[in-house]
């Protein structure tokens, strides 16, 4: 497959399997794990666990004193219905408060599933976002659902046909019945806002423990949310930092980079990402500053020389940065990052 087709179902998609499937230089960290039937639960501290394996992000579960507070949604209500069911593996406590770290479809499309009952927390701008710019008729969505996850079961439905052994031909088989799924879920979607917004810094607390939401800077998007726990020390980032390349069709690039160094700032053990595994190292904050610096540095560059977006996409090269970010097999970068390039360097022309 070309390597910026893989890229671009595997990272946007909200195809788990695909997902799963993406080359990673961090070393993984062991945790205790807590099966669901959809998804996986990682015990990083007590009673804070990283879930995995929906379709859509990778979510964070925080069992407090007296109820549960979780850090996104997933791709569709069915796959935050999974989420909430599987979550009774870990407690009977109820989920009081769910916070989106940003307004992406893959972290916020399942909040209609949640009653007046439950508070959804996120940044002010991600509920302008929701409630204004049309989220299910535009980028990353129309790309990522109405247009490669189809091209994804064509693929797999040719796949089936073609393939001789049983068991990879059942394998296939459960592979197009879940993307199948996930695709019809999307009928079912409403476009649900928060119902509770902060501009800086939000901080609840649920018994004894601190739950600060926080706004260091615009960058994935221009409401990024990070979950910080002081006392435990870990930090949900959604996709403002993932351990692997994140979608840059809504980026605040120069901003990103300077966010992501307040990030660093944080006294923090863990970090836990909105896709990815989690891990320890900042060095991996530092290697993404680089990969962002790099491609804004080519992005200039070409657009300078008159070179459209689309050719721009094909000539990137950031390679380079493979070590870190082991999804780079060789040149190109995701047109619509680079489109957002092009237009983000005219907006700051015009100010």
């Amino acid at each position: 497959m070309n390597p910026r087709l893989f890229v671009l179902i595997a990272a946007f998609s909200g195809a788990a399997l695909a997902a799963a499937a993406q080359p990673s230089s961090v070393p993984p960290i062991s945790y205790p794990v807590t099966q669901g039937k959809t998804y996986k639960f990682e015990k990083i501290a007590d009673g804070v666990y990283y879930a995995s394996g929906g379709l859509g992000s990778n979510n964070v579960v925080i069992v407090n004193d007296d109820d549960v507070l979780i850090v996104d949604t997933g791709t569709t209500p069915q796959a935050a219905r999974n989420f909430l069911a599987d979550i009774r593996v870990l407690t009977n406590k109820p989920v009081k408060y769910v916070v989106n770290t940003h307004f992406h479809y893959d972290h916020t499309d399942g909040n209609q599933i949640f009653g007046p009952d439950v508070q959804i927390i996120a940044h002010d701008y991600v509920r302008t976002a929701i409630a204004t710019f049309d989220v299910l008729n535009r980028e990353p969505f129309t790309t990522s659902q109405k247009t490669n996850v189809p091209i994804q079961i064509d693929r797999l439905k040719q796949q089936i046909a073609a393939e001789k052994d049983a068991a990879r031909k059942t394998s296939l088989s459960a592979q197009l019945s879940a993307v199948e799924q996930g695709f019809a879920q999307l009928k079912e979607l409403k476009e649900t806002p928060p119902t509770l917004t902060y501009s800086s810094k939000l901080v609840l607390h649920r018994g004894g423990r601190e739950i600060d939401l926080l706004f260091l800077g615009r960058g994935h998007t221009g409401g990024d949310t990070v979950v910080f726990l002081p006392k435990e020390k870990i930090v949900a980032t959604g996709d403002l930092m993932e351990s692997r390349l994140a979608y840059m069709g809504d980026a605040f690039f120069d901003e990103w980079v300077t966010t992501l160094g307040e990030l660093k700032k944080l006294d923090v053990n863990v970090v836990l990402p909105g896709h990815g595994i989690p891990f320890a190292d900042k060095g991996l904050i530092t290697a993404y500053q680089a990969y962002l610096t790099d491609f804004v540095s080519q992005a200039t560059r070409l657009k300078g020389q008159g070179v459209s977006a689309e050719d721009a996409a094909r000539r990137i090269d950031l390679t380079a940065h493979a070590k870190a970010f082991p999804q780079i097999e060789g040149p190109g970068a995701d047109l619509r990052g680079v489109r957002r390039a092009y237009a983000w360097l005219d907006e700051r022309a015009a100010r």
